[in-house]
């Protein structure tokens, strides 16, 4: 006999076998049984989640000479019939291939005709989000008062593509993900059954593979069978068999980019290639466990929330303390925008190194989000002492010297004076401006942070509507919040207005141009120093 692939093999033969989509199966069964049987069933969700199974089982159940609780038998001729697919009383039709008016006329002429054997004929009509126009036009008198005796049941992955007409006919019915753990214990349970011997992290991560998906969770299962036949399936041997890559990688990975380790992340990604993994899965992985370390770093009890072990788990805890929130939520951001170009780039590879230099290298970039990675960059080459030697003095002209001598004067209060919460806040000053919600954020583009006289930080706004704004309580409530978090502590800020007197901004100094000379002093003296390339800053 020939073999059967396990989601054929093992598909839900009643309601009780029916996984994850309790509520849809209470319902149904509860229809059955009080005999409010509709006459119109839309199906819609994703792939694999069940929706032509139980419109199988549903189909039976309304037939069945000997229903039991609103499941069918499964014992009786009718119920055997439909599950080998002999019976004329359920007529599948693959809208995908079947999709033109003739097509649906064929079925409004048979209609007509009574059921043979049983109580109803059954149209399962899958992909019906396939039709067109046409054909959804010749449905659409039969679909809202067929005879009593037929019931059709549409099945659609994109119900966003059917016309409205045709909603307001139906009972819908939304079939939901299934949750690893739902995916996990079918598997565990399957592979019992076939004698099959696997580690619950390689049945683990099939489930999590599959996204939700029975059937593709299934699929999978069978081809790490195949490969393996008669041997364990580990962790590693279902990882080599999906050209996936296991975690301790990525955390190797992670480590070169907070690093800004061209080099070794490129060298990283040869290896990749080199054992023939499947590089658009490689960003996907990586994609979730920047994920994992940004819930990880956000939230407390996140340990039951990520599936990892103890080991990666310890891992991932110290990574979360080398990175800002806003630096992984942009890694992820880079890798999104990549998984979506490489579905159809013939150069993957090449892509993706492209996307390993941008986050290894956010000075390539010149959006706001980047600018909070290349100051925490800065920050850790001063910190590691990759301060220079003093470098070559060169000769320089009587006015020169002046203006030096005016920056160091201007330089160092702002060193000494400034507390280093609001150095910190006026160093992310463009970042915590863009990631504001309007209308604030509109107001706070003529702003610009400042000290006052006690040391606290004022926003200095230009007099009008953005003072008046900003200095009603509730609003700069919400922006001392805002501020604050960036300060990484509670601060007290205050709203001065801009009167448009010439002395006003020597009173009250732009403390983020002061940021930005002393960081480009820091930088020249770096690169003089250090010999560095222009591209390293």
């Amino acid at each position: 006999m020939s073999y059967t692939a396990l989601y054929r093999k093992f598909r839900p033969a009643g309601f009780r076998d029916v996984k994850g989509q309790d509520s849809i199966v209470t319902t149904l069964k509860n229809q059955i049984k009080s005999g409010r049987i509709g006459h119109a069933y839309l199906f819609c969700g994703t792939r694999g989640t069940g929706k032509t199974s139980i419109a199988k089982i549903f189909a039976k159940a309304v037939n069945c000479e000997n229903p039991a609780d609103g499941s069918p038998c499964g014992e009786c001729a009718v119920c055997r019939a439909i599950s080998a697919g002999a019976s004329m009383n359920v007529i599948e039709i693959d809208a995908a291939s079947n999709n033109g008016v003739d097509n649906i006329r064929e079925i409004v002429d048979e209609v007509s005709y009574s059921p043979a054997e049983g109580k109803y004929k059954v149209y399962i009509i899958d992909e019906v989000h396939m039709l067109s126009i046409g054909a959804f036009n010749a449905l659409l008198k039969t679909l809202e008062e067929p005879p009593s005796y037929v019931i059709f049941i549409l099945a659609t992955t994109e119900v966003h593509k059917i016309p409205v007409t045709i909603l307001s006919r139906c009972q819908r019915y939304d079939f939901k993900r299934l949750t690893v753990d739902t995916i996990f214990e079918r598997i565990r349970e399957l592979t019992q059954i076939e004698g099959v011997a696997i580690e619950d992290k390689a049945v683990r991560y099939i489930a999590r593979t599959a996204d939700g998906a029975m059937r593709d969770a299934l699929s999978l299962l069978d081809q790490c069978m195949a490969f393996y036949y008669e041997q364990e399936l580990t962790y590693d041997k279902v990882l080599d068999v999906l050209g996936a890559v296991d975690t301790e990688v990525f955390s190797r990975m992670l480590r070169e980019v907070f690093a800004g380790n061209v080099t070794g992340a490129i060298g990283i990604l040869q290896e990749m290639v080199m054992q023939g993994r499947e590089l658009s899965q490689f960003v996907t992985d990586f994609t979730w466990y920047l994920r994992n370390l940004l819930l990880m770093k956000t939230a407390d009890g996140m340990e039951d929330v990520i599936d990892m072990s103890t080991e990666n788990m310890a891992r991932l805890k110290e990574e979360a303390a080398m990175a800002e929130s806003d630096v992984i939520m942009r890694y992820i951001r880079v890798l999104s925008e990549l998984s979506g170009q490489i579905r159809f780039a013939t150069q993957k590879r090449i892509l993706i190194e492209m996307g390993l230099i941008r986050l290894c290298r956010p000075q390539m970039e010149t959006d706001t989000r980047s600018l909070t990675d290349r100051i925490r960059q800065l920050e850790k080459k001063l910190e590691e002492g990759i301060l220079p030697a003093k470098a070559e003095q060169r000769p320089q002209t009587a006015s020169q010297d002046m203006q030096a001598g005016e920056a160091a004067v201007q330089a160092a209060p702002f060193e000494r004076a400034v507390p280093e919460d609001i150095r910190r806040v006026v160093s992310k000053w463009p970042v915590a401006v863009a990631e504001t919600e309007n209308p604030m954020k509109t107001y706070l583009k003529s702003a610009y942070p400042s000290l006052s006289e006690d040391g606290k930080l004022l926003v200095i706004v230009p007099d009008g509507i953005a003072f008046d704004y900003l200095r009603q309580e509730g609003h700069k409530g919400e922006l001392k919040r805002i501020l604050s978090e960036y300060a990484g502590k509670e601060i007290d800020v205050s709203v001065q207005s801009l009167d448009g007197n010439r002395n006003s901004r020597e009173l009250f100094p732009d403390l983020t141009r002061l940021v930005s000379e002393n960081i480009h002093m820091e930088i020249e003296e770096i690169e003089d120093g250090e010999g560095l390339e222009g591209d390293e800053f």
